[in-house]
C-alpha cells in the first residue's frame, strides 16, 4: 500500500507560511549544503523550473509520483503564470473555490481528501505527497504516514501552521534528523500505531 507522506518547511515555531500564505522568508536559509539535499535526497518535490535549474530535470522519480495541494499552496504559482508547477508528478489541487482547472495535467477536486487519498493508496506505485496547506493536512492528519519536516532556523511570531485541525493528537517516532551547517534541520517521523 502506498504512503502518504506530508514534506514540508517550517519555521521554529511551526508555520509554513506568513499570514498572507508567502513563503520567500524560507529562501535565504537555503544554504549550499542544503540545496545539494534537496536536490538530491527529495528531487520529486522541486518544481518543474527548479529541477531544471539544478540539471535534475530529466532525472526519474524515486520518492514522490503524487503531489496533493490545497488552493493556497496551488496559487502562488499559478499567479506568476506557473499552471502545473509539478509537471513531473501527478497533481492533484482540493478546491471549492476553482471549478476548473487551468491545466491539462492538473487535476482539480471538490472530493473528500481523506476518500481520494484512501483511494491513491491502494494504487500501484511511488509516495503521495502532500505539499499543503495547513486546512489540507489538518483534514488528512489520520492519513498521514510520514511527516518530513524542513526546519529553518527562523521564528516568524504568526502565520499559516503546520496543521489546522481540531484538538486530536497523533502520535508520530522520530525516525531519522539531518542537521545542516546553515541551521536547517530535516526531521522525519513515522506515525505510531494507535
Amino acid at each position: 500500500m502506498r504512503k502518504l507522506t506530508y514534506f514540508v518547511g517550517a519555521t521554529l515555531d511551526g508555520y509554513i507560511a506568513a499570514p498572507d500564505g508567502g513563503f520567500d522568508f524560507f529562501t535565504p536559509h537555503v544554504t549550499p549544503d542544503f540545496l545539494p539535499f534537496l536536490s538530491t535526497d527529495f528531487a520529486d518535490a522541486l518544481p518543474t523550473p527548479g529541477r531544471a535549474a539544478l540539471g535534475v530535470a530529466d532525472a526519474p522519480n524515486t520518492r514522490f509520483d503524487t503531489v496533493l495541494m490545497g488552493r493556497g499552496t496551488y496559487a502562488p504559482g499559478l499567479a506568476a503564470g506557473l499552471t502545473s508547477p509539478y509537471a513531473h508528478l501527478r497533481q492533484i489541487v482540493f478546491s471549492r473555490s476553482l471549478t476548473t482547472s487551468p491545466d491539462p495535467a492538473v487535476e482539480v477536486t471538490d472530493e473528500d481528501p481523506v476518500a481520494l487519498v484512501r483511494a491513491l493508496k491502494r494504487e500501484e506505485g511511488l509516495r503521495i505527497w502532500l505539499c499543503g496547506g495547513a486546512e489540507l493536512a489538518g483534514r488528512l492528519l489520520p492519513e498521514i504516514d510520514e511527516l518530513v519536516v524542513k526546519q529553518y532556523p527562523v521564528v516568524a511570531g504568526s502565520g499559516v501552521p503546520l496543521f489546522r485541525a481540531d484538538f486530536s493528537p497523533r502520535t508520530f517516532r522520530l525516525a531519522d534528523s539531518r542537521v545542516f551547517e546553515g541551521g536547517n534541520v530535516v526531521l522525519t517521523y513515522a506515525r505510531t500505531p494507535e
